[in-house]
């Protein structure tokens, strides 16, 4: 059994990540405004980004990654851009040690 990592757009423009075994059902859930409180008072929702993982445990690890991120990095992870998630770390570490 494959599980898929998610993230959705809200209509108030925020992100909203989660995972599931079923993906047309979760997203069903969604549109119909059950099973979630955050997103069923801001639908319609869009579908950016799926990812399959091999594991429940990993996908929960990724979603829970990701929900510590920041916006700019949640861009950069969707797209790929490994070299901008490097730097945003890099510049959020580098912040951190001179306040």
């Amino acid at each position: 059994m494959e599980f898929t990592l998610y993230i959705l757009e809200c209509a108030d423009g925020s992100f909203y990540i989660g995972h599931t075994d079923d993906l047309g059902k979760r997203l069903a859930q969604h549109d119909e405004g059950r099973g979630c409180v955050y997103t069923s008072t801001r639908r319609p929702l869009k579908l950016l980004h799926t990812e399959g993982f091999e594991t429940r445990y990993e996908a929960l690890t990724m979603e829970r990654k990701l929900k510590g991120c920041s916006r700019a990095k949640k861009l950069a992870y969707m797209a790929g851009d490994w070299k901008a998630i490097g730097d945003l770390s890099k510049g959020r570490h580098q912040h951190q040690r001179s306040s």
